[in-house]
């Protein structure tokens, strides 16, 4: 089994297996078999697409946390030109799971905030999996506001399991940090956008969520808790978590439609870690785009219009 691939996509492993098989049987004996490499590569796009075309709550669940999924510093350096980050809160340490700093999208001066879960055992543990502690929301509010002073557009990407819930994190006020930076959010003066890239879980997602502009990679989740998180307290078992998978709507397709998020960006087949160029080169468009609309709008109907989504939350017609 191979670990690159989820389980629902070893069919697809099986056919890259194959493949690479034939590549190498031609490469050792001359042989031409360009024909049969072809066709298996076109069974493949095809087995891809018919996969992918018909993905549970509960698989996009588990695509959002693809291993190979693209991270904020991936992103950076796709999208983004002279990213220059900046470190700490000025009040404990550096929190190394939410990075943040100054870049350049498309020649115009944004700022640049994002979870970063890191790869290989070393890096995660010095990321901390992408879990913020209190020092990395308040490194984040900074920027924010030092955003507003210079009257930089905020970009912000999201992809966290959640805050982190150590006792060193509660005796350092994460919920307070949580919620200072959702009420400085909702009404600073200058446009924020909000990516969710893979997995947005709770406070931890929503404490640099707050946007005038909220969108949503295609196959990313955005929720208040873990599916199996939901299945644990619902059912009493984890087993369940592709039920609450479906009874939360945690997909981009059903946010859309409770008129959450505003965009959902598509898709590499096969998910953005198969083609992370052609990922970020979608993203790029989309972000110039809507960092041109927002500055054009007036500061003052910006926050307000800004205030008044956040309250019409959990408002059902």
């Amino acid at each position: 089994m191979n670990p690159n691939y989820l389980d629902f996509e070893q069919p697809i492993a099986d056919l890259e297996v194959k493949i690479n098989e034939l590549r190498l049987v031609s490469d050792d004996n001359d042989l031409n078999i360009s024909d049969e490499i072809q066709k298996l590569k076109e069974k493949n796009t095809k087995l891809t697409e018919k996969i992918y075309g018909n993905l549970s709550s509960w698989q996009i669940s588990q695509v959002a946390r693809h291993p190979l999924r693209p991270y904020t510093l991936d992103y950076i350096q796709h999208i983004f030109e002279d990213f220059d980050e900046l470190h700490g809160d000025r009040l404990f340490a550096d929190d190394l799971a939410l990075i943040g700093g100054i870049a350049r999208l498309d020649g115009k001066p944004v700022m640049v905030i994002g979870h970063q879960k890191g790869r290989g055992t070393k890096e995660k543990v010095r990321h901390n999996f992408g879990m913020p502690r209190p020092e990395g929301y308040r490194k984040a509010r900074r920027l924010i506001q030092m955003a507003e002073r210079f009257k930089l557009p905020v970009l912000s990407f999201i992809d966290t399991p959640g805050a982190y819930p150590g006792i060193d994190a509660e005796e350092r006020g994460i919920n307070e940090a949580i919620a200072e930076n959702m009420a400085m959010m909702s009404r600073v003066k200058t446009p924020l956008i909000a990516t969710v890239t893979g997995e947005a879980n709770s406070g931890g997602a929503i404490a640099i969520g707050i946007a005038d502009h909220l969108n949503m990679l295609q196959y990313s989740t955005y929720t208040v808790i873990t599916p199996e998180g939901c299945a644990t307290i619902l059912w009493k078992s984890s087993e369940h978590a592709p039920d609450a998978a479906e009874a939360m709507g945690v997909t981009s397709t059903r946010l859309e439609e409770l008129g959450i998020v505003d965009t959902t960006i598509a898709e590499p087949l096969g998910g953005a870690h198969r083609d992370v160029k052609a990922m970020a080169a979608n993203m790029k468009t989309a972000l110039i785009d809507q960092v041109e609309r927002l500055q054009n709008m007036d500061v003052d109907d910006l926050v307000e219009r800004r205030y008044k989504r956040l309250m019409s939350y959990g408002i059902s017609s």
